[in-house]
């Protein structure tokens, strides 16, 4: 009996330190939800997400609407357009951001496309050997679910960079929410235990 009982007061532990947890991710990715981007950056980092055939997912088609409405808003503005061709992908993430922005009046000339990343710490140390030498403010742009890590990474190597954040679709919030608290955990686990 005594056995049975710690077994329970140890799973009502593990579960609240678990809620407990949740809630605290939860917390530093609504601290970077509602951030403002600075106006006239020297450059924009859109990182890539996945496309289906060459149309760009619900989550990502919001990061490039954010982006181009951003550029169309402070013409001196670069573009790094990051993501390499991923499986189902007939064209990169990068491609994909090129035709939709330039689609929204965005000048090709412009656009800087970083197309071998297959994940955001890919993402942000590719795009980062793209920055033009003389560009000092940056912005990194992505949904609001992954902004945190996003910006975490890049401060991580060195980049000072402020976040623009784009809506994360109601249809993909659960899944897009479940798999970032895990990967916020993989790079708090790679950050501070393994290394």
């Amino acid at each position: 009996m005594k056995k049975k009982k710690r077994m329970i007061l140890l799973v009502g532990v593990l579960a609240a330190l678990g809620v407990l947890y949740i809630g605290f991710l939860q917390f530093k990715i609504s601290q970077y939800s509602n951030m403002e981007a600075p106006k006239n950056a020297d450059y924009v980092i859109v990182l890539g997400a996945s496309v289906r055939g060459t149309v760009p997912s619900l989550a990502f088609a919001s990061r490039i609407n954010a982006a181009a409405k951003y550029l169309q808003e402070n013409k001196d503005t670069v573009v790094i357009a990051s993501g390499g061709k991923g499986p189902g992908e007939d064209i990169s993430e990068a491609e994909s951001i090129k035709r939709e922005l330039v689609k929204q009046g965005i000048s090709e000339s412009r656009i800087i496309l970083e197309d071998r990343s297959t994940n955001t710490y890919e993402n942000i140390d590719f795009s980062k050997k793209l920055i033009p030498k003389d560009a000092k403010l940056g912005i990194v742009v992505t949904n609001t679910f992954h902004l945190y890590r996003s910006i975490s990474i890049a401060h991580g190597q060195g980049l000072e960079v402020q976040g623009l954040p784009a809506k994360t679709p109601l249809k993909a919030l659960f899944k897009s929410y479940s798999r970032e608290y895990l990967a916020i955990t993989k790079f708090y686990l790679k950050r501070y235990i393994i290394n």
